[in-house]
């Protein structure tokens, strides 16, 4: 919740200051189940630099609840020049992912239904605050930014290149996917372009500034493996050339997204 909001902040080009965060108790939650999630959003929160500076708590009927949910939002200082949105994305940008993709989908799922993975699947949780606010005070300033929850890089590719009516064109091979999150999307049928990250993000950037850009992700422990991924041309929708050198079209995500986690 702590690092899905700051990443949030990020995105629209804010350094993020503090958050709110709201409580929905199911009546009988242990006491110790409440106190190790504020312990992990205090420590997030350090961690990216943020205070938690106001709350609610509800208490809901026994059953009615599913044990827990955590509402967060986010207020930040405007830290960019020109705003990160679509409508700056022009063809000739380069698309820059900042890390590998599905792991924290597969890694939730996994908790869930009681899958076992070897090598287990971790998370990507994390906050994208010092490598962002590095490119924000320092340059080169990205164009837009998409942190990549719900739809993974595929929705969030999808929805930014209809809102910039532009063409955007990956190279599939280029994506960094981990091993056991490739087998894990094989055996349950998912697409690990579409599963949902929660520590990763699509830059689009001046061809210019995609060394530079990559030279500042590459500095930081969350977006060491950022590479350049795809450019944007003119015309419509999402093309993703695969490994065997064929083009498929990616089309929108529809349906229920699972995991469904936020």
């Amino acid at each position: 919740a702590v690092n899905g909001t700051v990443n949030d902040l990020l995105m629209a080009g804010a350094k993020p200051v503090a958050l709110t965060a709201g409580f929905i108790l199911e009546e009988g939650l242990p006491i110790e189940t409440l106190r190790r999630v504020a312990d992990s959003m205090r420590a997030a929160a350090q961690a990216a630099g943020v205070a938690i500076v106001a709350g609610d708590t509800k208490v809901i009927e026994r059953a009615r609840g599913d044990g827990l949910y955590v509402n967060t939002s986010g207020v930040g200082e405007i830290a960019v020049d020109e705003p990160l949105a679509p409508e700056r994305i022009r063809p000739g940008d380069a698309i820059v992912l900042t890390g590998d993709v599905g792991r924290h989908g597969i890694a939730v799922m996994a908790q869930r239904h009681g899958l076992a993975f070897e090598p287990p699947v971790a998370s990507d949780c994390a906050s994208l605050h010092a490598p962002f606010l590095e490119l924000f005070e320092k340059g080169p300033s990205p164009h837009c930014a998409r942190d990549l929850t719900r739809g993974g890089l595929g929705g969030a590719l999808c929805e930014l290149a209809a809102a910039a009516n532009v063409a955007v064109q990956i190279d599939e091979a280029a994506i960094p996917v981990e091993k056991p999150v490739r087998g894990a999307c094989e055996l349950l049928g998912f697409d690990p372009l579409f599963v949902a990250n929660e520590g990763c993000a699509a830059i689009f950037t001046a061809p210019e500034h995609v060394d530079a850009t990559l030279a500042v992700l590459r500095r930081h422990s969350a977006t060491a493996r950022a590479v350049a991924i795809g450019a944007v041309a003119e015309g419509r929708g999402v093309s993703a050339r695969t490994a065997l050198g064929t083009v498929r079209r990616l089309a929108p995500p529809s349906g229920e997204q699972l995991p469904r986690i936020c």
